[in-house]
């Protein structure tokens, strides 16, 4: 009897068991899928790239020339032979001082500016215009104003990505506080919630999720608008080795470049994703 009461108890363990391994494999099985469906995605771009580089008679470099020199640039990434002559790793990490530095003045003022708007109808009325108005003119027609005023190109870079990043999360967090239910508001105010309290417990908590998404859209932005912006500074980063490249007739470092500054957008957009992911306001 103590022995069937022993292999009665366990059975439930071995079942429960049984059932985490069955979803283990199934969680392999569907990464091994998306992964082959990425695979075919860039088989296809590299396909389509073959086809339009024989097309255009080697005008256009092909994959198999392009790899060839990317691997070049990345074997020996941080080498530093004077100022126009610098291993791309050097390049990019300028370019990424300059994207998180303008970024995150961008996301000082984005998120205040975005909790005022969204929780005060007079703000929105006063200054929500404002922001439509100014959100769509190019961040190249933004370059000579930070010229002008800060007298030096890599400054004026960084005022770029600084005026062009902020309105994502701006508009995004004033769309998140605007959406705080009534319901939340009236139990602050039959518990006389202060308004540090309120901020803090309610109104930054449910508004977190919108916020985040604002940042992921605006770190897009500003590794968008660094290309453009150092091809007009000049000195160093991507968009500078990009125009470099162009002015040496070498196609082939241009498509390396555009093939690293995709890779990178893409690690700097899944991060943020992570980050998103683990906040929800229940």
């Amino acid at each position: 009897m103590k022995e069937e009461a022993v292999i009665t108890s366990s059975m439930p363990i071995a079942k429960q068991r049984w059932f985490n391994a069955e979803l283990l494999l199934k969680q392999i099985i569907a990464s091994l899928k998306s992964f082959a469906w990425m695979l075919t995605g860039f088989a296809i771009l590299l396909a389509s790239w073959g086809l339009v580089s024989g097309l255009s008679e080697g005008a256009l470099p092909g994959p198999v020339a392009t790899l060839k020199v990317l691997w070049t640039l990345v074997s020996n990434p941080f080498y530093d032979n004077g100022p126009n002559d610098k291993g791309i790793g050097i390049q990019l990490a300028s370019s990424l001082v300059r994207v998180f530095v303008g970024f995150g003045l961008g996301s000082l003022v984005a998120i205040p500016a975005g909790v005022l708007i969204g929780a005060s109808e007079t703000c929105k009325k006063l200054f929500y215009p404002l922001v439509q108005l100014l959100r769509p003119v190019s961040p190249l027609a933004w370059f000579p104003i930070g010229l002008a005023v800060f007298k030096h190109a890599g400054e004026a870079t960084i005022f770029v990505i600084f005026i062009t990043s902020l309105w994502p999360t701006l508009i995004n967090t004033a769309f998140g506080v605007a959406s705080v239910p009534d319901d939340h508001r009236n139990v602050a105010r039959a518990f006389a919630f202060s308004k540090t309290k309120y901020l803090t417990k309610i109104l930054i908590p449910f508004s977190l999720p919108h916020i985040l998404t604002g940042l992921r859209l605006s770190i897009g932005v500003a590794w968008l608008v660094i290309v453009a912006g150092e091809m007009l500074s000049g000195g160093i980063g991507i968009g500078f080795f990009v125009w470099d490249s162009w002015n040496a007739l070498s196609l082939e470092r241009v498509m390396s470049a555009i093939l690293l500054i995709g890779i990178v957008g893409l690690l700097l957009d899944r991060g943020f994703d992570l980050i998103a992911k683990r906040f929800s306001y229940a």
